[in-house]
């Protein structure tokens, strides 16, 4: 990668963090060394995806590693340094050494006995409230450290289905909940995975990896929903209530965790139904 960067028309400009952080702005591409590096033993790979509050606020990341050949897979037995890719798509941040907008988790081996759930869409609120959100284009700037800081007014739109409908606009970005209820077992992990490419042209799962014990009455999360961040592709898409929007895909871990998602980590989404990011003041 580094050699990549010294060569004519990739790098255009640096930006120093170190002092008072920088601005990423929304429409641009970054390229940032972090802090961590790896030396995994052989058969140990690895996979990354954006934090849950990284794909709240819709800023695209992916892993980079020397002469990988995908992006946010890290080969078995990497050695060296990683690199992240990040893209502001709708707010502009407001970053520092040390934020974390990405997270990894390591496999030994390939996943054995994987099974799937299918996730569907909820479009009925009992309490008349909101069924999603909607990005507004032109917000204020987004502080990564300015946790419950932010207006909930000055960055989104609530959404109110009509006749059990939404239709997304092309482009837009939208917060929304599944219908069903998740729970991950203490002795198992999930991602949310693609739908099939004929059931729409849209993305749902940005930030979609869920820990041990999410969801799990275990921890404290009974009750808690699957947040879908969205955006249609090109056309606009009609979405209905039930409508299946993405699976997850459950993996064992190789042991129980010491301490399950929930349960004294500081855990920000457990226990969730519709919810912003943790940015955002309480509504």
């Amino acid at each position: 990668v580094a050699d990549v960067l010294q060569e004519p028309g990739i790098e255009l400009h640096r930006i120093d963090l170190t002092a008072q952080g920088a601005v990423l702005e929304t429409g641009c591409v970054y390229l940032v060394p972090l802090m961590e590096s790896l030396r995994l033993p052989p058969g140990v790979s690895g996979r990354a995806n954006p934090k849950s509050s990284t794909g709240r606020i819709d800023v695209f990341t992916r892993l980079v590693t020397n002469r990988g050949k995908t992006f946010d897979d890290i080969a078995t037995g990497y050695s060296g340094p990683l690199w992240l890719e990040i893209s502001p798509r709708t707010f502009s941040i407001l970053v520092r050494p040390g934020d974390r907008l990405a997270q990894l988790r390591l496999r030994r081996g390939k996943p054995q006995n994987t099974s799937e759930k299918t996730v569907s869409i909820d479009m009925q609120r009992a309490d008349g409230g909101p069924v999603g959100w909607r990005a507004k284009r032109h917000a204020p700037l987004i502080d990564l450290r300015g946790l419950a800081r932010h207006e909930v007014a000055d960055f989104w739109e609530p959404l109110y289905p009509h006749k059990g409908r939404l239709v997304l606009n092309p482009d837009d970005f939208y917060i929304l909940a599944s219908r069903e209820t998740v729970k991950v077992a203490a002795g198992k992990a999930a991602e949310m995975a693609p739908i099939a490419p004929e059931l729409g042209e849209f993305r749902a799962h940005y930030a979609g990896f869920f820990d041990p014990g999410f969801g799990h009455s275990e921890s404290g999360g009974a009750g808690s929903r699957a947040v879908l961040e969205v955006r249609s592709h090109e056309i606009p898409f009609i979405l209905e209530h039930g409508q299946v929007i993405g699976r997850l895909v459950y993996e064992h871990m190789q042991e129980r965790p010491e301490g399950l998602y929930g349960t004294g980590l500081g855990s920000n989404y457990q226990a969730q139904r519709l919810k912003l990011s943790k940015h955002f003041r309480a509504i």
